[in-house]
């Protein structure tokens, strides 16, 4: 079984850990049966956030009575004191327990010091006990200063086999600085589907834990199966890898939700990026009415540039839009095919 240690933090585990986001969109049964599934195979890491609707609530009935025996981390988007006090004492509400593994400032825009204006960092400070301060980002710059600061101790961050030298770079720098490293969207947010290639690539960086976001059991299945046989890199898995790093160079959509929400009704963060699921994904759950319905919103841009201003790598997400949006209707009208 393949473990890591987060930094300085002292928490050593499989290298699997468990991504709650998408638990959200399942009832809580399914949610409380795939967590438990995941701790039975070995897993003790598990990965929430507080404007996960309901995803923290389902943790907390998953793990009532041992509490002790998994790792949890949330994150906040308080934006000051008072709402971090607030947003903290909601999560353990929802977990169920008097203390939290990890608390991460989740995306903020900027690197919380002590002594700042909104206070946030300091009130991290003052209700730490057992816990660790760690934070999220989308941004270079806010990961760098995060990691230079030494007021962290672990940063979660998008690194997949699509990653950039720069990305590769706060790897290193994080196990320098005894950081620990939580690759969040290791699988891109759905456009790499080959699991078995994303996990070869994680586990080359012995510092790296990857949380795999998981909803169907068929998917934690996969990932249990990693534990006793985990995938190593080999020459196909290579090729893979060169393939989809082609495949899916440039400007593309990750689905991060950051642009969110659009005041026309646009669901950007799905539909900026259709064109790859059209190709990536079986086509089909794509192209039903409900689906078609949400593309067409973006007939109803307002080119107010929120989503733009708000992305954090940069994408001109009006343009990506209704490019995606042309793509759509020549493939809805058979002059492209996606099979």
């Amino acid at each position: 079984m393949e473990r890591v240690t987060l930094g300085k933090t002292g928490i050593t585990v499989n290298k699997n850990g468990f991504g709650a986001l998408p638990i959200q969109r399942i009832s809580t049964e399914d949610a409380v049966k795939l967590a438990r599934k995941a701790y039975d195979a070995g897993i003790t890491f598990f990965d929430t956030a507080r404007f996960y609707t309901d995803s923290e609530e389902k943790l907390g009935e998953a793990f009532e009575g041992m509490r002790e025996k998994v790792y949890i981390a949330t994150k906040t988007a308080a934006a000051n004191a008072d709402e971090f006090w607030e947003q903290l004492g909601i999560s353990l509400h929802n977990l169920r327990t008097d203390y939290i593994d990890i608390y991460q400032f989740h995306n903020p825009s900027f690197c919380p010091k002590p002594g700042g204006e909104d206070g946030l960092y300091d009130a991290a400070l003052e209700a730490k006990k057992q816990g660790k301060i760690g934070i999220t980002n989308h941004r270079l710059a806010v990961a760098d200063e995060a990691i230079e600061s030494g007021l962290y101790e672990t940063l979660q961050f998008p690194f997949c086999y699509l990653a950039t030298e720069k990305d590769i770079e706060l790897v290193e720098k994080c196990k320098q600085a005894g950081m620990g490293f939580i690759a969040m969207k290791a699988l891109s947010g759905g456009l790499i589907n080959n699991s078995a290639a994303a996990y070869a690539f994680e586990a080359q960086y012995e510092n790296v834990l990857p949380i795999w976001g998981v909803q169907r059991e068929r998917e934690l299945d996969e990932f249990i199966s990693y534990i006793e046989h985990p995938p190593v890199m080999t020459e196909e898995i290579a090729a893979v890898i060169e393939h989809d790093r082609k495949e899916l160079s440039g400007e593309f959509c990750r689905g991060c939700g950051y642009c969110m929400p659009c005041p026309a009704g646009i669901e950007i963060n799905n539909c900026a990026r259709m064109s790859l699921m059209l190709r990536r994904a079986p086509s089909e759950a794509q192209l039903t009415p409900e689906m078609q319905a949400k593309m067409k919103k973006i007939e109803g841009c307002l080119h107010c540039n929120k989503c733009k201003s708000k992305c954090p790598y940069g994408l001109d997400t009006p343009a990506l839009l209704a490019k995606n949006y042309e793509d759509y209707k020549r493939v809805l009208a058979g002059e492209v095919s996606v099979k």
